[in-house]
C-alpha cells in the first residue's frame, strides 16, 4: 500500500483488545506488513510457502488472514471500504439497486469433490461464484458453491442474505438464466423486484446489455488478480474471503486517488 492507501484503511481496520484494556499482549507484526503480504499474495497468486521474506512469515499472515475470514472481519474491513467509495462518489452509503450473475471457473487440484463440480454451459470442471454488486460495480455479496449448482436455486440464499445487510436495496437487474418462479419469489419474500435484462433473439455478437456489463466489469476486475484466475481454496468461505481482499484492492486505490478539482 502506498502512504496515502494506509491513511485510509488504518481508521477502519478493528483496534486490538490490547489497546482498549481488554487484556491480552501486543501483536507481534505490524498491520500494514500484514495487509500487504495478503495483498500480495492475492494480487500475484502465490503460494503461501512462497511468501517473500520482506513480509512477515508466512503461517503469521495465513493466521491473520483465517481469524478475519472466521469471524467475518474481512467482509466488515470491505463494506466500510464500499461505503467510503460511496460517499466519496456522491452516493448513499447503502445501495437501492444492483446487479446478480454468476461466474464458472476451474478449480485446483486441492479442491475437494464435495464442492467443486461441472457446469454443463460453460464446460467447466471447478466453482461457481454467485455476486451481487451495486451500479457501481462493488461488490455486495458473494456465494461460492460447486460449479453445477443452479443459478436460480443459489440466488435464493445469496439475496436473502444481501437483502438482510442492505435494507434499502429495491431493484435488482438479471440475465435470463434467473427465470422463472425466482421473479415472483424475490418480491414477496425480500421486498425486492427482480428485474430480468434479456438479450434479443435478434442480436448478433457481442452486444452491450444494460446494467448487466456492471456486474461483467466486476468478474474482469477478479480475474486480474492471478489468485482468482483459478480457484486454489480447500474451503468455500476461503475462495469468498480472497474475493472480499481483491475487491478492497481496488476500493482503496479509488479511496487515495485524488478527488480532481471542478473547473
Amino acid at each position: 500500500m502506498t502512504d496515502a492507501e494506509w491513511a485510509v484503511v488504518r481508521p477502519l481496520l478493528p483496534v486490538p483488545g490490547w489497546m482498549r484494556g481488554r487484556g491480552g499482549q501486543p501483536e507481534v507484526y505490524c498491520h500494514r506488513a500484514v495487509l500487504d503480504a495478503i495483498r500480495y499474495l492475492v494480487d500475484n497468486g502465490i503460494k503461501w510457502r512462497a511468501m517473500p521474506v520482506d513480509f512477515p512469515p508466512w503461517d503469521r499472515v495465513y493466521a491473520f488472514l483465517r481469524r478475519r475470514r472466521d469471524h467475518a472481519l474481512v467482509r466488515e474491513f470491505h463494506d466500510r471500504l464500499r461505503s467510503k467509495v460511496r460517499e466519496k462518489l456522491g452516493r448513499d452509503a447503502e445501495p437501492s439497486a444492483g446487479v446478480i450473475d454468476s461466474q464458472s471457473v476451474k478449480a485446483g487440484a486441492v479442491v475437494g469433490a464435495d464442492s467443486r463440480g461441472f457446469d454443463g454451459g460453460k464446460l467447466v470442471n471447478g466453482r461457481k461464484r454467485h455476486v451481487v454488486v451495486d451500479t457501481l460495480g462493488l461488490l455486495l455479496g458473494v456465494m461460492v458453491t460447486a460449479a453445477d449448482t443452479g443459478d436460480r436455486a443459489a440466488a435464493q440464499v445469496l439475496l436473502r442474505q444481501v437483502a438482510d445487510a442492505h435494507h434499502q436495496l429495491e431493484l435488482v437487474w438479471a440475465d435470463g438464466g434467473y427465470t422463472g418462479p425466482l421473479a415472483e419469489y424475490c418480491p414477496v419474500t425480500f421486498a425486492l423486484v427482480l428485474a430480468i435484462v434479456k438479450r434479443s433473439d435478434d442480436m448478433r455478437g457481442f452486444v452491450v446489455l444494460p446494467k448487466r456489463w456492471i456486474v461483467e466489469r466486476l468478474f474482469a476486475h477478479l480475474m486480474r488478480t492471478r489468485r482468482l484466475a483459478r480457484d486454489y481454496e480447500r474451503r468455500t468461505t476461503s475462495a469468498e474471503a480472497m474475493i472480499y481482499w481483491s475487491m478492497t484492492l481496488l476500493m482503496t486505490r479509488r479511496l487515495a486517488r485524488p478527488v480532481p478539482e471542478p473547473g
